[in-house]
């Protein structure tokens, strides 16, 4: 399995037990969504390997504990710490209306109005406001903030994200 076509779903951040049972971040609201998994991808330095499930529950509702089949000691869950979890994009449920996945969104062209400002070539997510990467028909780049209250709609057939953004928002990156 390649990264590409995978999504990320947390981090190893701990041990829970002697028996090599691992405590999971997930980056979910609702990690009891992967309760029921029965294998993940674990990065590791070859790549995407799959590990199977024995046992999964929530942990103080905020952390999946999990037991994986190939794991049964400290040694080798001290292995994993800190390893990053995917699955496949396939696992990921179908959003319909203004909700989309950020991965889902590259390529999409972004309209205020009737002007077409350029096409998301990425999503950046690691400050205190996700911002959408458009790059704009003159090539260059403009970082527009993802906000519910701009989004009037995503139309995935068309390939396009109409937005209402402020006035004047975007001559500030001018």
């Amino acid at each position: 399995m390649i990264k590409e076509n995978c999504f990320y779903v947390g981090t190893i951040v701990g041990k829970y037990s002697f028996r090599g049972e691992l405590l999971i971040k997930t980056d979910s609201d609702n990690p009891e969504e992967y309760v029921h998994l029965e294998s993940i991808f674990i990065e590791l330095k070859t790549g995407l390997v799959p590990f199977f499930i024995e046992k999964c529950q929530l942990h103080k509702s905020a952390l999946l504990r999990i037991k994986f089949d190939q794991v049964s000691n400290e040694s080798e869950a001290d292995l994993l710490m800190k390893k990053d979890l995917y699955l496949p994009l396939s696992f990921l449920p179908p959003l319909k209306g203004k909700k989309f996945y950020y991965h889902e969104v590259f390529g999409f062209s972004l309209i205020d109005g009737e002007v077409c400002i350029g096409k998301i070539q990425s999503v950046q997510d690691q400050g205190l406001q996700a911002l959408f990467e458009v790059e704009k028909n003159d090539g260059s780049l403009s970082l527009i903030p993802i906000h519910d209250d701009f989004i009037l709609e995503v139309n995935r057939d068309l390939k396009r994200i109409s937005v209402q953004l402020p006035d004047g928002l975007l001559n500030l990156q001018d």
